[in-house]
């Protein structure tokens, strides 16, 4: 049959990013305990079309995830997926975005009662024909600060939020990435008080005083967060968006930076 999308265009516009969006498929994800974690994501597949040519093969897309559905993703994976988009899209670039939703365990404080805290994540995989893979890991850390100027001016309390810090990574060639499990964990450090699911009242009494005895401005907690990230080896790139969400306004406060690392 006629191949129209390999077809003829004459209008000299090259596009950067054609594929397809909201596709939703399971996938494994490791764990730090070495087992695997199911997780359903939703998955931007693209490849980058000569000026050229009319359209792209969209079921190629397709053809390359669903084998990968039951197998376990990471890096490596990744690399491959974008090599074989390249290879049968007759591509010069191409990248690959998952979202999913990942689940830690979490154990209260004082009862130790075990529930699990879903993070909001992504993966994303870049590469040019030639060149190596270029991986991201985004999460989203939830966790509790607490106003240091509330504490300070009042004669009692002090006013908390719920809080959140969105963090996007990248390595040099050669490391590998950080565990989801580890860098949720180095996030909630700095944090006033890390968030846990299922509290009893000797955890409820614990986080509240925890979070009053360490206040911190959504500043303190981009800061800290800086200076703990500069100190995973192999980390080439990150980028921190800070966000709380205020209890006694009707407005958020946010601070965010990014640096590259020598």
């Amino acid at each position: 049959m006629k191949d129209v999308q390999n077809s003829a265009d004459e209008r000299g516009i090259a596009i950067q990013q054609v594929g397809v969006k909201e596709v939703h498929l399971p996938f494994r994800i490791r764990t730090k305990r070495g087992d695997y974690q199911q997780v359903f994501a939703n998955i931007r597949f693209t490849v980058s079309l000569p000026q050229e040519f009319k359209g792209t093969h969209m079921s190629r897309f397709l053809e390359i995830l669903m084998p990968w559905s039951e197998k376990p993703m990471a890096e490596a994976e990744m690399e491959v997926m974008l090599q074989e988009a390249l290879e049968h899209l007759n591509a010069e670039s191409a990248r690959l975005h998952m979202d999913f939703t990942y689940f830690i365990g979490k154990e209260a404080p004082v009862s130790k009662r075990y529930s699990v805290l879903d993070l909001d994540c992504f993966f994303e995989g870049s590469m040019r024909k030639g060149e190596p893979m270029e991986f991201t890991l985004g999460v989203e850390v939830p966790f509790t600060s607490l106003c240091p100027c509330s504490k300070e001016i009042s004669s009692y309390g002090a006013h908390n939020q719920r809080s959140v810090c969105r963090v996007r990574l990248r390595y040099r060639q050669g490391y590998e990435c950080i565990y989801i499990e580890d860098l949720a964990e180095l996030v909630e450090r700095q944090a006033s008080c890390p968030l846990y699911p299922l509290l009893k009242r000797e955890d409820e009494r614990y986080v509240t005083e925890h979070a009053y005895e360490h206040p911190k401005f959504v500043e303190d907690i981009l800061r800290d967060t800086v200076l703990a990230l500069r100190h995973l080896e192999g980390l080439a790139w990150f980028s921190l968006e800070c966000e709380n969400f205020e209890s006694i306004h009707h407005h958020n406060a946010y601070a965010s930076h990014e640096e590259s690392i020598d």
